[in-house]
């Protein structure tokens, strides 16, 4: 064998072995099921729960019923202050707030970066939409009706008009998108489509907002593969039988 071919070889599986590397760097997964502290209902862990599913990624789900106190042991505030769910445990690595644990989740296991753009600018837009949703929207959203819910007080109108003009704003981010932060599925539509699979459930009707509506369906039908249906309906059908009480 000749010292150029051989070279050239070298040369072929240097570039076999980088491209080898590259592909397993880019498809990186937990080395263990990541431990996710949830509540069924929960719009929050639903959010979490859907996009682990849109990216591959296997839960240990760990059921933490709030209603009984455990997120208040010793163990759980150990492990969060705040004791919120949801909580992430990866592999001793604890995260809470669900938006947070969502980029993260992304940032560390995604293939690409479709559901949380790196480009600074695409970026800033999911970022403002996902802040938009914790600021505003679920706060407006949560003003109306965890009264209701845990409560038992009457409707609102003042709070409904105040949830309307949140739905209204986000109306308007969607004219000319197919999803709330461009042309395709982010964290951002995952995080806010919560909140409006709640709305759905509890019979509030959204349908004035002819792009928000579209979107809804646009949405639901690019999650329905990610258990859309199971993760997300089913809680928002939790929450919505305790609307139904007397």
């Amino acid at each position: 064998m000749s010292e150029f071919v051989e070279k050239e070889i070298l040369l072929f599986w240097e570039y076999v072995k980088r491209n080898a590397a590259a592909r397993s760097k880019s498809s990186k997964m937990p080395t263990q099921p990541i431990k996710l502290y949830y509540l069924p209902p929960s719009p929050p862990c639903r959010a979490v729960m859907m996009t682990a599913k849109v990216l591959g990624i296997d839960l240990d789900l760990v059921l933490t019923n709030i209603m009984e106190g455990a997120h208040m042991t010793p163990e759980y505030l150990k492990m969060n202050p705040q004791h919120t769910i949801p909580t992430m445990d990866d592999s001793g690595f604890i995260l809470w707030e669900s938006r947070a644990i969502m980029s993260y989740l992304v940032n560390a296991y995604g293939r690409d970066d479709s559901l949380y753009p790196k480009n600074p600018r695409l970026r800033a837009i999911v970022d403002q939409r996902l802040n938009f949703d914790l600021g505003t929207l679920y706060v407006r959203y949560a003003g109306l009706y965890v009264p209701i819910l845990f409560r038992g007080e009457e409707y609102n109108e003042e709070n409904a008009e105040k949830l309307n003009e949140a739905l209204g704003w986000l109306n308007t981010f969607l004219d000319g998108r197919a999803f709330v932060a461009g042309e395709n599925l982010t964290i951002a539509d995952i995080s806010i489509i919560v909140t409006m699979t709640n709305l759905d459930a509890f019979g509030y009707d959204f349908s004035e907002h002819e792009n928000l509506t579209k979107w809804f369906e646009r949405t639901k039908k690019a999650l329905e593969p990610y258990g859309y249906n199971d993760i997300d309906v089913a809680g928002a059908q939790m929450l919505a039988s305790f609307l139904k009480k007397e």
